[in-house]
C-alpha cells in the first residue's frame, strides 16, 4: 500500500476518534483491553472499528449519554440486512466492539450497569432445592430455570391457584412449533417444579400428574455416530502446535466418551497423574473416575506445556483469544463442529455428543460387553447402554426372526 494512502487512513481513524463518542476514553479503553490479554495488533483493530462505529453514532445524532441506544440502533440496523456502503461504515464487527466498549464503561463505573431482573423467590427456592435434594448440575438447572420462570410469570407465583387446566394450557402453548425432544424437556422441568411444590406442602399431592406427556418412544432411533476411520480423521485434523487444545478435547470425547460439560468443567485437580485416572462430577453430582490413557494424558500435557495461555485459573481449557477465560459447554461443541468440517467428515449430528456415541459403538464392535460400555459411559440405567446394541446392523440381520404375517401385495 502506498505510504500516502496509509497515512491518510491513520489520519481518518484519528480524526474520527477525536470527534466520536469514545474520544476521552481511548487510552483507558486500550489499557483495559491489554489487561484482558488482547494483543497490540488486536487492540489496534478494535480501536479502528470503534472509531468507525462512534463516527456513525455521532452522525446519527447520538451522544455519550445515549450510547446504549446507539448500540441498540446499530444492532437493529445490521440485523435488518444493512450492508456497509464504504470503508469505515458501520458494520457487524463495529457493533460488537461497541458492545465491548459499553462493558468497559460499566467496568470503569463510567456508565451505570443495567439492573438485572431478579429471579422470582419461588424459583430461587426451587433452584436451591434442586441442587441440594436432586444434585442437579448447573447446566441442567439453567435449562430448567428459564421455562420455570416463564411458567411462574404466566400462571403466577401463588401455587394455591395452580390447577390441571392452567398447567396443561401452558404446556400446550409452549409445545407449539418445537420438537418432540424440546417438548419433553419442558415437561420434565415443569414436573420437577411441581414435585418441589408438593414436597414443600404448597400443592396437593398428584398435581404433577396433570402434566401431559410428550408422545415419544424411548430408544427407538439408532444412535448417531461416525466410523472409526472418521474419528481418526477428526483427530488428525487437530494436528499442529496451534491445535493442541482442540486435540486434547477431541481425544477426551472420542476415547473416554466424556460429555461436553464434563470436558469444559475439568480442572487441574481432577487429574490423578500418579494413579493414571480422571475424577469426574457426572450427572446428579455423582463422583466418578475414569482411567487416563497414555494418548489422552500426553495430549493434555502437551497442551499445558506448549499452548495453554498463562492465566491464573484452575480450569484446564481456556479460550485461545482475549478475553481469556475458561471454555464453556457450547465452546466444546463448536470445537468439535470445526474439527468435523476440517476433516471433511459428514455427520447428521455435529455436536460433541456424536463422539461419545462413536466411542460407545467402537467399544461394542471391538468386543466390549454392554456392561463394560455402560461403566465407561457411566450410565445409570442398563437400558441406555442397550440402545447402542442396535448399531451392529449385520448382527441384527442374522438374529432377526421372519415376519409371521402375510407378505405385501
Amino acid at each position: 500500500m502506498p505510504t500516502g494512502v496509509y497515512v491518510r487512513t491513520k489520519s481518518i481513524v484519528r480524526d474520527r476518534l477525536k470527534a466520536g463518542l469514545a474520544a476521552p476514553y481511548i487510552e483507558d479503553f486500550s489499557a483495559w483491553l491489554r489487561g484482558r490479554h488482547y494483543t497490540e495488533n488486536t487492540i489496534t483493530e478494535r480501536v479502528r472499528l470503534l472509531a468507525s462505529w462512534s463516527h456513525w453514532a455521532l452522525s446519527a445524532g447520538y451522544t455519550f449519554d445515549t450510547v446504549r441506544q446507539a448500540h441498540a440502533a446499530s444492532f437493529a440496523l445490521i440485523r435488518g440486512g444493512y450492508r456497509p456502503r464504504f470503508l469505515g461504515d458501520v458494520n457487524k464487527d463495529g457493533v460488537e466492539i461497541a458492545k465491548l466498549f459499553i462493558s468497559f464503561l460499566e467496568d470503569r463505573q463510567l456508565l451505570p450497569r443495567l439492573p438485572v431482573k431478579p429471579l422470582n423467590p419461588l424459583v430461587v427456592e426451587y433452584a436451591t432445592w434442586a441442587r441440594e435434594q436432586l444434585g442437579i448440575v448447573e447446566t441442567t438447572l439453567a435449562n430448567r430455570l428459564w421455562i420455570i420462570t416463564a411458567f411462574v410469570e404466566t400462571i403466577g407465583d401463588n401455587p394455591v391457584v395452580y390447577d390441571a387446566s392452567s398447567i396443561r394450557a401452558f404446556m400446550i402453548a409452549r409445545a407449539i412449533g418445537v420438537s418432540v425432544g424440546r417438548t419433553k424437556s419442558i415437561s420434565v422441568a415443569l414436573r420437577s417444579f411441581l414435585r418441589f411444590l408438593i414436597a414443600t406442602g404448597r400443592c396437593p399431592v398428584g398435581l404433577d400428574h396433570a402434566m401431559p406427556n410428550a408422545a415419544n418412544w424411548r430408544l427407538t432411533s439408532i444412535p448417531r455416530f461416525i466410523t472409526g476411520d472418521d474419528v481418526e480423521r477428526v483427530i488428525a485434523a487437530c494436528a499442529g502446535q496451534r491445535r493442541l487444545r482442540d486435540r486434547a478435547i477431541i481425544l477426551l470425547l472420542a476415547r473416554l466418551g466424556l460429555r461436553a460439560s464434563e470436558v469444559a468443567n475439568l480442572t487441574f485437580g481432577d487429574f490423578d497423574w500418579h494413579n493414571g485416572r480422571i475424577h469426574l462430577l457426572g450427572k446428579s453430582r455423582r463422583e466418578e473416575y475414569l482411567p487416563l490413557t497414555q494418548e489422552v494424558g500426553d495430549a493434555i500435557l502437551a497442551y499445558i506445556k506448549q499452548a495453554r495461555p498463562k492465566l491464573a485459573s484452575n480450569s484446564l481449557f481456556l479460550t485461545e483469544f482475549a478475553p481469556l477465560r475458561p471454555v464453556g459447554r457450547i465452546a466444546i461443541k463448536c470445537i468439535v463442529r470445526r474439527a468435523l468440517i476440517r476433516a471433511g467428515v459428514e455427520s447428521a449430528c455435529q455436536g460433541a455428543h456424536v463422539l461419545r456415541h462413536s466411542a460407545a459403538t467402537a467399544m461394542l464392535r471391538h468386543g466390549v460387553s454392554l456392561d463394560g460400555v455402560g461403566a465407561v459411559l457411566r450410565h445409570r440405567s442398563p437400558a441406555m447402554t442397550a440402545h447402542y446394541a442396535k448399531v451392529d446392523i449385520a448382527l441384527l440381520a442374522r438374529i432377526a426372526q421372519p415376519w409371521p404375517g402375510r407378505l405385501p401385495c
